[in-house]
C-alpha cells in the first residue's frame, strides 16, 4: 500500500475494530482513462455509527471530492497524457477510516491512449459474419438471406473511395420490412476465433478488463439510417458482458447503450450528430473488478462524453470476446450504405 504523507491519510492505517472498506468499482486499478474519469465505489465498516464520509485523492493532500455516506459516484477531471496514483478514502462517524488505492493512466485529450494489445484494420479483415434483423424480436431471423426480401445486406471489401486508408468496406442495407436490421458479427477471441487466439486454456478473456473500440465511418445520406450501433462483446464463467452502443439517428439523435438485466435500452442524453462524410468514432469500455459494465466514454468527431453508466452481466454459455457493428432500417426501410475504415480494436 502506498503511504502518503501525514496527515493525510495517517488515520487510515490506525488498527481497530471499528475500520471501514473500501470497494472502487471504476475505474480498475491501473486502467488507461479518458481526462474526465468516473469514480464508483462504497464503503463497509463495522462501526455502529456508520460511515460518514468517502471522498478522492488526486495526489498527497489534493482531496478534490468529497460527499456523505458509504457511496461514491462522481467524475473528476485529470490532466491529460499523465499517470496519477489516485486514493478513494472512507471515513467513520467513529473517528477512523480507510482507503483503496488506484493508479490511472490519462490519455490524451480526445480520447484514451491504446494500451495492451490491438486488432488493427478489422474492417478490411475476416470473420464477418451478417445476420437479418426483424421487428419486433429482433432475435437473429434464421430464414433471411443476404437477397431478401423482408431484410437485404451486403459487404464490400477493399473499396478504395470513399476510404481512409485506401481499403475501406461498404455496408449495405434494404429490403421490404420498416425497421428492419443488419447486424455483422466478428469472434476476435476464444471460440470460433477469426484471429488465431482460440484461447484453449481459457486464460486470456477471463483477464481482460479494458476495450476500445476505434473506427471511422463515412455516410452520403446518414438520414436514412434510424441508428448504427457499435458494441463490445465479453463472455466467459457463465457470464454475459454486452457494451453496447446505439447511434440513434432517425431515431432521435441521442446515443443509448445497453443495459443487459432488462434486455433494453438506456437513454444517455448524450447528442449523437454524425456527418454525411467521415466520422471518428472511440469507444472505450471497463469489466470492473467487481464484475460490472462500465460504460467509460464515447468520442464522435474529437468530442468526449462520458455516459455514467454501469450495469451487471447476465448468463451465457458463450466463451470469448466479440465485436459487432450493426446497421438499423428506417420507417420505409430506404437503402443505404456506410463505409468503414481503420476500424483497430484494444484489449487489456
Amino acid at each position: 500500500m502506498r503511504l502518503y504523507s501525514l496527515p493525510l491519510l495517517m488515520v487510515a492505517f490506525v488498527a481497530t475494530s471499528a475500520m471501514a472498506g473500501v470497494n472502487v468499482s471504476a475505474p480498475t486499478n491501473n486502467a488507461t482513462v479518458a481526462p474526465s474519469v468516473q469514480y464508483v465505489a462504497t464503503a463497509t465498516t463495522s462501526c455502529s455509527k456508520g460511515v460518514a464520509a468517502m471522498g478522492i485523492y488526486t495526489g498527497p493532500g489534493k482531496l478534490v471530492y468529497k460527499v456523505s455516506g458509504a457511496k461514491l459516484n462522481h467524475s473528476i477531471t485529470l490532466n491529460p497524457n499523465t499517470t496519477y496514483n489516485t486514493v478513494v478514502q472512507a471515513w467513520t462517524n467513529c473517528g477512523t477510516s480507510s482507503v483503496a488505492n488506484v493508479t490511472v493512466h490519462v490519455g490524451g485529450s480526445g480520447s484514451p491512449a491504446p494500451q495492451g494489445k490491438t486488432f488493427s484494420n478489422l474492417h478490411a479483415k475476416g470473420g464477418w459474419t451478417g445476420y437479418g434483423l426483424l421487428p419486433h424480436s429482433y432475435a437473429i431471423c434464421g430464414s433471411c438471406k443476404p437477397s431478401g426480401p423482408k431484410v437485404t445486406w451486403a459487404r464490400y471489401t477493399g473499396v478504395s473511395s470513399p476510404s481512409q486508408s485506401g481499403n475501406a468496406t461498404e455496408h449495405k442495407i434494404g429490403g421490404t420490412t420498416q425497421y428492419a436490421d443488419v447486424l455483422w458479427n466478428n469472434h476476435l477471441i476464444g471460440d470460433f476465433s477469426s484471429q488465431g487466439l482460440p484461447d484453449w486454456n481459457k486464460t486470456l478473456v477471463p483477464s481482460l478488463h479494458n476495450f476500445t473500440y476505434d473506427v471511422w465511418f463515412y455516410a452520403n445520406n446518414i438520414g436514412l439510417s434510424q441508428a448504427l450501433e457499435f458494441d463490445i462483446n465479453q463472455f466467459f464463467g457463465g457470464k454475459s458482458f454486452i457494451w453496447g452502443h446505439e447511434c440513434r439517428i432517425a431515431g432521435g439523435h441521442q446515443w443509448d447503450v445497453w443495459d443487459n438485466p432488462k434486455q433494453a435500452w438506456h437513454p444517455t442524453g448524450i447528442p449523437c450528430n454524425p456527418i454525411n462524410g467521415w466520422n471518428h468514432l472511440v469507444i472505450q469500455v471497463q469489466r470492473t473488478s467487481s464484475n460490472n459494465l462500465y460504460f467509460q466514454s464515447i468520442t464522435l468527431n474529437g468530442k468526449t462524453s462520458y455516459p455514467k453508466y454501469t450495469t451487471s452481466p447476465i448468463k451465457t454459455n458463450w466463451y470469448g470476446v466479440t465485436i459487432n457493428y450493426q446497421q438499423d432500417g428506417n420507417v420505409k426501410q430506404q437503402s443505404y450504405s456506410i463505409w468503414l475504415d481503420k476500424l483497430n480494436f484494444s484489449y487489456w
